[in-house]
């Protein structure tokens, strides 16, 4: 199982004009491409290549997510020989794009149409000019990137091929889709071929694809309505990144949508999401035995509901409760002596009291986005509210951050198609997309100077993430450590919210949190905003230890893929999968999850 690294970023191609033919290159590489396919040799993909050039497959190459590195790997992944021809997009023109942040390096881009030996993709080619010892120039990639949208035995059910929804023609015993949906979802003459635990967003997304492919599945939740994880979240609680990032595959949010979502109208969204979608949801349910049966492959689950006890024995399993595991709780002497209100993780806070809270004091252990936003609810309560800073924190605001990070992509001036969108934010190689996040996270920083000089001047102890790459590597390389400043920092920048940095807690008091360095701060109400355990730590806990035996850890990047670990595909030796991430990462992953899963039902593995 490969470790998680902390990728190098990328050496930056020099500088170049703008190419002022792009067609006849793309059409002389796509030819020569061709060639390759029929007598594939390690000299002719090196003439295909620059010698730092790249190849980022989600799953036309192999049933997993890799990149490869250099002309030999990249031979070396296409011997699969799976991929049979790749042509030109005749929806998409080619342009010259650049592949760095400061427009220096401007690259022949074109879409390209995959076809494979088992169904269909969709990829984007980067073409740079290379000169040989003669200083003629030859057209090579410098990064190619293909992604498998359709198995031929499993059709997605739309546009032409969409469900009738109804058997015309007479027929005494026919039922109308009331009754029908009625049975199919407590399944009542058949087994679910995937459960998925979790109705959040990558348990239902991962439930619609499945649906689009003919594959039934059945999501199960503890909750008593779908969405109730998102509103039984802290009271303040607003998405930090925009709707246009956000959208669910199928039906995008409407035009009028707020451009940031508040945790309720996102937990009605879902909802009704999950009812326009016909998905099989059970509420109010958990899991209260299961084991994996190796000669059948097949689980066994015992699920209990309101309606009583079910024994469902699905194929896959798909743990879909948040790309983060069980809240890290820390434990302090004393604790059990504190005489306030609240003390708890912030997954279990409620909101700040309505009323009394210019009498109250809070402190908030922990600076990412949580720690901040629970801070900022005290606050505007009127406590009297510290917040305790233990390590460094990236810092972005919300507006001035996603403007740059987003501009183009997911914006109101972004592709017409946020399919499109998720291929171009993808077609970036890991250390090639973090080597433009240095640019990127400086030219934050420009627009944020303000609020970051006030932090500072407070105390307030700032980093930029790994490499000086910032919030988006921050995400893939560790899932925290960063705060989207909705309003916080200005008031830690200006002592309206209290800091304490870089001392550990010693112990819990009857009135409040005393320090290593000696220091007391007095408290009616604590909240502990320390983050969450591995995903795998969820999985242990309901489906027992056995089961995650020999899984590799979630996320983070794996040192052998140069890709996210463990999500998204087959794990272990049982047929187990991990569903996690943002709304943007369930959308373009829960594809990928869904044609694995088919992959294993169709037999092509």
């Amino acid at each position: 199982m490969a470790p998680a690294v902390s990728l190098t970023p990328a050496t930056l191609p020099k500088p170049r004009p703008a190419p002022t033919d792009v067609s006849t290159p793309i059409d002389a590489w796509i030819s020569s491409f061709a060639t390759y396919l029929k007598t594939p040799d390690s000299k002719s993909v090196s003439s295909l290549f620059l010698a730092d050039g790249f190849w980022r497959d989600h799953l036309c190459l192999s049933w997993d997510y890799k990149t490869a590195e250099t002309p030999a790997k990249i031979h070396e992944l296409l011997s699969s020989g799976r991929i049979t021809s790749i042509s030109l997009s005749r929806s998409h023109a080619v342009t010259a794009t650049p592949v760095d942040f400061a427009g220096q390096v401007p690259a022949i881009t074109a879409f390209v149409d995959v076809k494979t030996t088992m169904g269909n993709g969709q990829g984007i080619v980067k073409l740079l000019e290379d000169l040989d010892g003669e200083g003629k120039g030859v057209w090579k990639a410098y990064t190619m990137f293909t992604a498998l949208k359709e198995l031929d035995k499993f059709p997605e059910r739309v546009g032409r091929n969409r469900p009738v929804g109804v058997s015309h023609g007479a027929n005494k015993t026919r039922r109308n889709w009331k009754e029908r949906r009625a049975d199919e979802v407590e399944f009542v003459d058949s087994q679910p071929v995937v459960l998925i635990v979790g109705a959040g967003q990558g348990g239902l997304v991962a439930a619609a694809r499945l649906k689009m492919i003919g594959i039934q599945a059945l999501i199960i939740d503890k909750n008593e309505r779908v969405g109730d994880n998102w509103r039984k979240r802290y009271h303040q609680l607003v998405l930090h990144d925009p709707v246009n990032y956000d959208h669910l595959p199928y039906i995008n949010f409407p035009t009028c949508w707020p451009k940031f979502t508040p945790k309720d109208k996102l937990g009605d969204w879902f909802e009704s999401y999950a009812s326009s979608l016909e998905l099989n949801v059970w509420t109010s349910s958990t899991i209260a035995d299961s084991s994996w049966d190796p000669k059948t492959n097949t689980w066994s689950v015992t699920v209990t509901r309101p309606s009583g006890t079910r024994v469902l024995q699905p194929r896959h399993l798909i743990i879909a409760t948040g790309h983060s595991g069980e809240p890290n709780m820390p434990t302090f002497p004393g604790m059990d002596t504190f005489k306030g209100d609240v003390l708890c993780h912030s997954s279990g806070f409620p909101g700040a009291k309505m009323e009394g809270g210019e009498k109250r004091k809070a402190v908030v252990v922990g600076c990412c986005n949580s720690g901040h936003d629970i801070a900022q609810d005290y606050y505007e309560k009127g406590y009297d509210v510290t917040i305790v800073q233990r390590s460094t924190t990236y810092v972005m605001t919300s507006e001035n951050g996603l403007d740059v990070l987003l501009k183009g992509l997911y914006d109101e001036d972004g592709p017409a198609s946020v399919e499109d969108a998720d291929m171009i934010l993808m077609s970036s190689p890991v250390r090639v997309f973090k080597r433009n996040q240095i640019a990127v996270t400086e030219a934050i920083d420009k627009r944020d100077k303000h609020i970051n000089d006030a932090l500072v001047a407070a105390g307030f102890k700032l980093d930029k993430g790994p490499h000086g790459c910032g919030f988006f590597m921050k995400y893939m390389e560790r899932g925290g450590g960063y705060y989207l400043d909705v309003g916080a920092s200005a008031l830690i920048g200006s002592g309206a919210i209290k800091l304490k940095q870089g001392h550990e807690i010693t112990k819990i008091v009857p009135d409040g949190v005393e320090f290593d360095d000696g220091s007391k701060l007095a408290a009616d109400e604590i909240v502990f905003a320390t983050g969450y355990a591995n995903m795998k730590t969820t999985a242990a806990k309901i489906l027992g230890e056995d089961a995650v035996k020999g899984v590799e850890d979630v996320w983070g990047i794996g040192e052998d893929t140069g890709e996210l670990r463990g999500m998204w595909k087959r794990v272990g030796e049982r047929n187990l999968y991990f569903m996690g991430g943002n709304l943007g990462f369930t959308r373009w992953f829960s594809r990928g999850l869904a044609l694995g899963i088919a992959a294993s039902e169709g037999g092509l593995m």
